[in-house]
């Protein structure tokens, strides 16, 4: 019998090829599954989450709100920030509530970063799409007045002599009363039944588990997707985003993503209430 093709769309980014490297490299038992990875920015895999496309996938928090019918939640493979998280980029100093009414570059509109930005400083009317990775340039060319930065960004703006006008993590902290910042979650699709999902669970908290266990062979592997990072701060982001928290997302977790989730609701930014369900690990 050949084994089960399952298709794994993650972000081409040193966090999540960390999270994937023992798959990817065979370092653990796949249980039966051949695994085919696709590698997108965040907004696609959104975009073919909503048409069931993966079995397994990256997806933001927010857009989870919209799949509820569709994905699952693993109980694991969460991208979340402590006290640190996306953050606002303009050329010119300025505050938070200056931001409104501005011209702002967002990677998504299904994106978590944008619904916490919009959480922060009101709704956005006239967002300006862009792909995550082309932020600080059409900051830094004046073709928008800020821009939402996701990913290795967070760690490189300077470089292109950009200020930082505000830090989502460090907001949501405050408001929260110290809750992680929900971003990226990984989800499967409900439609392979109860046995099958249960099986994808434990293969990639394996992976996850593997990785860091085998931190340097892993970060070995993840570097060369960290576009522009040099090795400490490829090493620094995958910190960032991939740790114990990673490999489960602990009770306040678990509340954060709640609270996100209905704080959109009550802010008028999701149109429904979301039944947040994860598989739970045997």
């Amino acid at each position: 019998m050949s084994d089960q093709l399952i298709r794994l769309g993650h972000s081409p980014d040193p966090d999540d090829a960390f999270m994937f490297y023992a798959i990817a490299r065979e370092k653990i038992r796949l249980d039966g599954f051949e695994f085919e990875h696709l590698l997108r920015d965040i907004q696609t895999l959104n975009e073919w989450a909503a048409e069931g496309r993966l079995e397994v996938t990256a997806l933001s928090v927010h857009a989870y709100a919209y799949l509820a019918d569709k994905y699952r939640l693993l109980p694991h493979g969460a991208s979340m920030g402590e006290q640190y998280g996306p953050i606002v980029v303009a050329r010119e100093p300025m505050e938070p509530d200056q931001l409104r009414g501005l011209r702002i570059a967002v990677p998504g509109l299904l994106t978590s970063a944008f619904l916490e930005l919009q959480l922060a400083i009101g709704k956005i009317a006239d967002p300006v799409i862009r792909p995550f990775d082309r932020i600080l340039d059409v900051v830094e060319a004046g073709e928008v007045d800020a821009g939402l930065v996701i990913h290795e960004g967070q760690l490189t703006y300077r470089q292109q002599g950009l200020k930082l006008v505000m830090d989502l993590g460090k907001w949501w902290h405050e408001l929260t009363g110290g809750l992680p910042l929900p971003l990226g979650a990984n989800a499967v699709r409900r439609d392979l039944g109860e046995q099958t999902m249960a099986r994808l669970s434990r293969v990639l908290r394996e992976s996850i588990a593997y990785g860091l266990e085998h931190r340097e062979d892993a970060l070995a592997y993840a570097a060369r997707f960290g576009r522009g990072l040099d090795d400490p701060l490829a090493d620094r982001f995958v910190e960032m985003y991939v740790n114990d928290r990673t490999l489960d997302y602990g009770d306040d977790g678990r509340e954060a993503v709640a609270e996100l989730l209905r704080r959109g609701r009550e802010a008028g930014l999701i149109d429904r209430d979301v039944p947040v369900d994860f598989i739970e690990d045997e």
